[in-house]
């Protein structure tokens, strides 16, 4: 049984049907962290990816972009040598001086799944079963979207003025403050299967991640945020480690949280994780949080070296605390 020094690891025979949400490596960290809590895990991953890899896929073969769907399945692998080989197989990237140039095999793989199933979803359940996935991956709508920000302070000497910045590696590498974003399509079909894993969870993980380009999207395609608003299942925030130049860049903990709740007023929020290496006033942050009907759990999740990443284990314990609070 896996443990932080003392502090055990849930048993599986506890363990609580889980979604988590979010895109990118903030997604990968919690993922990683829930396998060792359970079993019953569902990833609902961001398909608004328009660069590197997955952008010149999308664009070249008109599908869903498949990377952060890969960083997910990665994430999920089986402790084995076969799931780790095969992980890494799906993380290598060619370096050429050709079309394959920094294009990750995963994508390559899954892209070809889609092909020959014609199903989305079918093509990531294979590749779960090839990684033997402790968990399933669903794309979070069913077609490409696209991240849509007003940004102040672009405009020379105009700090207030509002610039309209599109697409995700756009809006995650601006140089001005994301005032709010927005989805294009704004009313994406959501697979059945998405809603189906909310309303039958009894846990759902939203962050951490890229707030507005990994985090709040969910919240924005109309069919996931009913289903996230109507579901009997807890909620829990977990915050980012450090904020993101451009997209947060001088926002508090409480203002991640303000933002959220005013994206989307009507989600029920049951509990907040937050490291205290990333607050800086603890009871305003707690005072939001309450505002919101959620309880405050800060725990140290970070790796400890003064870099912003989350250690797996000590994630899952702080879950594991989060989990128990529960009714």
């Amino acid at each position: 049984m896996p443990t932080v020094g003392a502090a055990p690891v849930a048993a599986p025979s506890a363990a609580p049907a889980v979604v988590a949400l979010g895109g990118g490596h903030g997604l990968s960290a919690s993922l990683s962290a829930l396998r060792h809590l359970t079993d019953r895990l569902t990833a609902v991953v961001t398909v608004a990816d328009d660069g590197g890899s997955s952008g010149r896929l999308r664009r070249e073969l008109g599908g869903l972009p498949p990377g952060d769907l890969r960083m997910a399945l990665s994430a999920l692998c089986d402790d084995s040598e076969w799931g780790r080989t095969w992980r890494d197989v799906l993380q290598h990237r060619f370096t050429s001086e050709g079309s394959l140039h920094q294009h990750a095999t995963g994508n390559l793989l899954i892209a070809t799944l889609w092909e020959l199933l014609g199903d989305e979803v079918a093509g990531l359940d294979w590749v779960g079963r090839l990684l033997g996935a402790r968990g399933r991956v669903l794309p979070m709508a069913a077609v490409p979207l696209d991240i849509v920000a007003d940004v102040l302070g672009l405009v020379p000497g105009a700090p207030d003025v509002l610039t309209e910045v599109r697409g995700q590696v756009a809006v995650a590498s601006t140089t001005g403050r994301v005032a709010n974003v927005r989805l294009l399509p704004p009313d994406p079909p959501v697979r059945p299967e998405v809603v189906e894993a909310i309303t039958t969870a009894d846990w759902v993980v939203l962050g951490p991640g890229s707030w507005f380009t990994s985090v709040l999207p969910h919240l924005m395609v109309p069919g996931l945020a009913q289903a996230l608003t109507t579901t009997a299942a807890r909620t829990c925030v977990t915050l980012n480690l450090a904020v993101q130049p451009g997209e947060t860049d001088g926002f508090s903990a409480e203002a991640h949280l303000e933002v959220l709740a005013a994206h989307a007023p009507d989600l029920r929020v049951d509990a907040v994780l937050a490291d205290p290496v990333a607050v800086t006033d603890v009871g305003a942050l707690r005072s939001v949080a309450e505002a919101m009907g959620a309880d405050l759990l800060l725990r140290t999740v970070s790796v400890g070296d003064g870099t912003p990443r989350h250690d797996a284990l000590r994630l899952a314990a702080a879950y594991r605390d989060v989990f128990a609070a529960g009714p």
